[in-house]
């Protein structure tokens, strides 16, 4: 039977990661080599403009409707920064667990069971693609809503946000723009791949819970492996499950933590500001749009972890 590819679903996600400076290309994490200068410039660059966003509130502290304008982006902005650090100090544990995936024990036995994991996998696909359409659209519109209602012609940034010069005249307001654009983005879409990422290792244990139970089912239908033989091996498998999941949970528990935290009070004052603004105006779907991305970055989370404890319960009572 033909090796099972496991990595070949998350293969966007390692590419991306990769370009955002948080997947070296030596399983042994970070060394003193180009790839980690580039990736420390990289998230210097990308992360710095939360310091200017934060630096702006001493001149709107007094202003609610101001604040709230701009805390929940630099709830999301905060959160991200911190989870790209989290994660490139886990690189090492990151990359050893896709390795694992390798396993022989990890491989599907028969059609049946290689079918079945490619149907879980779908459904991860499913979520990976409507996150990233929803992702998508909330950046463009947050970058973009300046000139849809025409504030650009005030000087309006995309991101409320203090610079050590004067963005109210070109060509500094067309350069802080593009840099804004840019680096939402990459930090967008780098911050989708992680969340992503922790999804898809739920859902690998989801799939080897049921090639086990499936590998438990028919242990007598080969009679050229003794029962001892196969019983071990299934021993064997359910171990490395375990491993591969108490290491996953090690790595990403405090990510979620703090997703969990940030994003209900990020979606809390988005909806207040919803309240605040024009309905239909541009400001206004690119907050709908936003609060759609965050459902669906939460959803992720709630599903597969739901999931996994769906397979768990149903396979012990075999």
């Amino acid at each position: 039977m033909q090796t099972f590819d496991w990595k070949h679903t998350i293969r966007i996600n390692l590419l991306v990661l990769k370009f955002a400076g948080l997947w070296p290309a030596d399983t042994g994490g970070y060394k003193c080599d180009q790839y980690t200068l580039y990736a420390i410039l990289l998230n210097i660059i990308v992360n710095s403009n939360n310091v200017f966003q934060t630096a702006y509130i001493y001149y709107i502290y007094n202003d609610l409707q101001a604040l709230t304008s701009m805390f929940f982006l630099l709830l999301t902005t905060w959160l991200a920064t911190v989870k790209t650090v989290f994660f490139a100090s886990s690189s090492r544990t990151i990359q050893r667990l896709v390795q694992d995936l390798d396993c022989e024990e990890f491989q599907p036995k028969n059609d049946k069971q290689n079918i079945r994991a490619q149907q879980t996998l779908w459904t991860w696909k499913i979520m990976y693609i409507s996150f990233y359409f929803a992702v998508g659209a909330s950046v463009t519109f947050l970058c973009f809503y300046p000139v849809m209602d025409g504030s650009f012609k005030e000087f309006r940034l995309p991101v409320f946000s203090w610079y050590p010069y004067d963005t109210n005249k070109s060509p500094n307001y067309e350069l802080t723009y593009v840099y804004q654009g840019v680096i939402m983005a990459v930090s967008a879409f780098t911050n989708l791949n992680m969340d992503t990422l922790i999804a898809a290792l739920m859902v690998y244990v989801v799939c080897q819970c049921e090639i086990l139970c499936d590998n438990f089912q028919n242990t007598e239908d080969d009679p050229n492996i003794s029962y001892n033989t196969k019983l071990v091996g299934h021993v064997i498998h359910y171990k490395k499950i375990v491993r591969f999941a108490q290491s996953s949970n090690n790595f990403f528990d405090g990510i979620v933590l703090g997703q969990f935290f940030t994003t209900v009070v990020a979606m809390a004052l988005a909806m207040f500001q919803l309240t605040l603004v024009a309905p239909l105006s541009s400001e206004f779907i690119s907050l709908l749009f936003y609060v759609s991305s965050m459902t669906v970055q939460i959803f992720l989370y709630c599903w597969f972890g739901n999931e996994v404890e769906i397979r768990v319960s149903s396979n012990v009572t075999i």
